[in-house]
């Protein structure tokens, strides 16, 4: 839960990847952990990746090996939808620090990692240079605000204070502001982002703000925070969804009741429908109305939510349109 609440936060990912014999094959194997951490990241929006090749160290520094697994972990990115030309490849031991800020002595035959974006070319050797040269995404402030909820503390001689991070819009003291699904509706009094005032929270930020007159039984993780003058969020009673079928057993039909992790929530959702059967790639109708869907395949599904649950369309507010199904 924590890994995907955390993921639905991140502008980039970092797969760490063990080199050590029979590891790094586990972690690759269809049910690995690899395989589902990066597939979730890739479903969850982070668009920009690391790969850090860890435990170097345990393969003497074997030049074979690493490039065995850069292969096929290449193959294995790319198959879950990133495009291996603009990921950094870096081979690290985190136990002795190699390559991680300094460059290592252990590996002459590496010449540094490189990697071509939108952004345009960028090269470097160590995992804190590929993490310098992450592209800082656009972030939409023109939009209402849109706050997904990670926490709600009660801090002594201050009160109820929510904390999460700003998607679209901005926030800031002397705000009005709802909680959907809740419904709650209050006063910003204050921002603060590390323990600081601020004077407005923009998208990527993590902040925490406080509100009038609002306990905290009423607001919880999963709420969405909204300017309650400008488009405020409200729950959904369904929704249609876009719906790849990345690994399941047997078939998936109509009355299946998994739970969602959709931004902050985590809701169980009924598959009340089954509208369309669709190319995964280009999104064209295969079939109306399929019974079953499976591995592999993607459709356009009815969805009730279990109890009220705040999403929004994917082209008004991407970070509240998607989720992943575990």
């Amino acid at each position: 839960k924590n890994m995907i609440t955390g993921t639905s936060q991140a502008d980039c990912a970092i797969l760490i990847i063990a080199a050590g014999t029979g590891e790094f094959e586990a972690g690759i194997s269809k049910d690995g952990q690899t395989r589902e951490h990066a597939l979730l990241a890739y479903t969850l929006g982070v668009k920009q990746l690391i790969v850090a090749i860890n435990k170097m160290d345990t393969t003497k520094w074997s030049e074979d090996r690493y490039q065995e697994i850069i292969k096929e972990t290449s193959n294995f990115i790319k198959k879950v939808g990133y495009n291996p030309k603009t990921v950094a490849f870096v081979p690290i031991s985190g136990f002795n620090g190699d390559n991680m800020i300094d460059v290592s002595e252990n590996c002459p035959w590496y010449k540094g990692w490189e990697k071509e974006t939108k952004a345009g070319k960028s090269s470097g050797k160590t995992l804190l240079e590929a993490i310098d040269s992450i592209d800082p995404p656009a972030r939409p402030t023109d939009k209402p605000l849109r706050l997904p909820l990670q926490d709600v503390y009660k801090i002594g001689g201050i009160g109820t204070v929510p904390v999460g991070r700003v998607e679209t819009g901005i926030i800031k003291a002397g705000m009005v502001v709802t909680f959907a699904p809740a419904n709650v509706t209050t006063e910003v009094k204050s921002v603060e982002m590390h323990h600081e005032q601020l004077s407005e929270g923009t998208p990527g930020d993590n902040v925490g703000f406080n509100v009038k007159n609002v306990s905290v039984k009423e607001i919880r993780r999963g709420n969405v925070a909204g300017d309650s003058k400008n488009d405020p969020p409200k729950a959904a009673e369904s929704f249609n969804a876009q719906v790849i079928v990345l690994n399941h057993p047997g078939q998936v039909g109509a009355g299946y009741a998994p739970v969602l992790d959709c931004h902050t929530a985590h809701i169980a959702c009924k598959f009340a429908e089954l509208l369309e059967k669709i190319d995964r790639r280009t999104g064209k109708s295969i079939e109306d109305n399929p019974k079953f869907i499976k591995s592999g395949d993607a459709a356009i599904v009815k969805m009730i939510p279990s109890k009220p649950m705040c999403v929004e369309a994917f082209t008004d507010y991407p970070p509240l349109g998607r989720f992943a199904v575990r």
